[in-house]
């Protein structure tokens, strides 16, 4: 019982820590549909092509967020796939603090964060170069209002509201502005009304992404603890190969203990600096999850889940071949 209240309470601490970003995420990707001009879109989606330079620089700060708030403006196509694999590569989740704790030399350190922020970089640019080349990176536009489709915010209820309210103001003639429509009566106003279906919108999107995230990291919470760490140490210490798939597998784990795992067991020389790379470039923190629920796309789901599996598998192979030591 201990146990599961321990895990429960980790669970709900690390879930709130990311309703801030989920909710200004929500919120400003509403705001963007709602009330941005043209000019203002067209910036946000052009800067995509630099996308993987910034969010893996974003991604190497001590946090998850940005991970989610990556997921979340993807399933939104406001940046690329590149951008969102970059994140989810440099993404230090847990890390930091485990090697703060252990007062391990802070060059050490860098070291690992450089590479993982290096190799995000290298691989989101390659990924959207790809897309390119093959013509599958999109129509280059922002897709938000497929989320609040999928979600069923209801928030274009407010912009009906809004809608009626400016025909009985005018005593039921058109006010002079058009409503930008797309594909669900997202309308643009700028009244009460509209102000507040923003704000109601991003409160859906927030509470129901939180609600998920809450379930499958105590879902998965559980099942870290209930293996203990001892027996993954059983299952990583001795073949290096072995143990740089097996570690990115435990990276792909949505959950901050993952990382804390990861890095305690390289910090006690259970893993070797492969196997260590391997898991925690895999190791996104909660960025994947947040794809998943977010993004209907399945088989996008797929692919860049393999793709940062992959990645991650195939630095950490190169890092033993090396003979790497960090």
């Amino acid at each position: 019982m201990d146990l599961f209240v321990d895990v429960l309470a980790d669970s709900v601490i690390d879930t709130l820590k990311l309703i801030p970003f989920l909710f200004v995420t929500y919120l400003a990707m509403e705001a963007l549909e709602h009330f941005a001009s043209n000019k203002v879109k067209e910036a946000v989606e052009r800067a995509g092509t630099a996308g993987p330079v910034v969010g893996a620089l974003l991604g190497a700060l001590p946090q998850c967020g940005f991970s989610a708030m990556a997921a979340t403006l993807f399933s939104g196509r406001v940046v690329t796939a590149g951008t969102l694999v970059a994140v989810i590569l440099s993404t230090s989740d847990e890390m930091i603090p485990v090697f703060v704790a252990h007062q391990e030399p802070v060059g050490r350190m860098l070291s690992i964060i450089a590479i993982k922020v290096v190799l995000g970089i290298v691989a989101g640019l390659l990924l959207d170069l790809a897309l390119r080349l093959l013509h599958r990176a999109g129509d280059g536009h922002a897709h938000i209002h497929e989320l609040c489709e999928r979600e069923h915010c209801h928030c274009e209820e407010a912009d009906e509201l809004d809608e009626d309210e400016g025909h009985v103001e005018n005593d039921g003639h058109s006010d002079g502005h058009d409503h930008h429509e797309h594909g669900h009566h997202h309308g643009h106003s700028h009244s009460h009304h509209g102000a507040w279906g923003i704000v109601r919108s991003a409160c859906v999107h927030t509470a129901q992404v939180t609600a998920f995230i809450f379930l499958i990291s105590l879902l998965f919470g559980l099942i870290i603890e209930g293996l203990g760490v001892d027996s993954i140490r059983s299952v990583l210490a001795y073949h290096p190969v072995r143990a740089t798939f097996v570690a990115a597998l435990v990276g792909l784990i949505p959950n901050c203990g993952a990382s804390v795992a990861i890095a305690e067991l390289f910090l006690d020389g259970t893993l070797a600096t492969g196997p260590m790379l391997a898991g925690l470039l895999s190791s996104g923190g909660v960025g994947l999850l947040v794809l998943w629920r977010t993004n209907a796309d399945a088989r996008q789901n797929v692919y860049v889940t393999l793709l940062v599996y992959g990645v991650a598998v195939l630095a950490g192979l190169a890092a033993c071949a090396l003979g790497i030591l960090l």
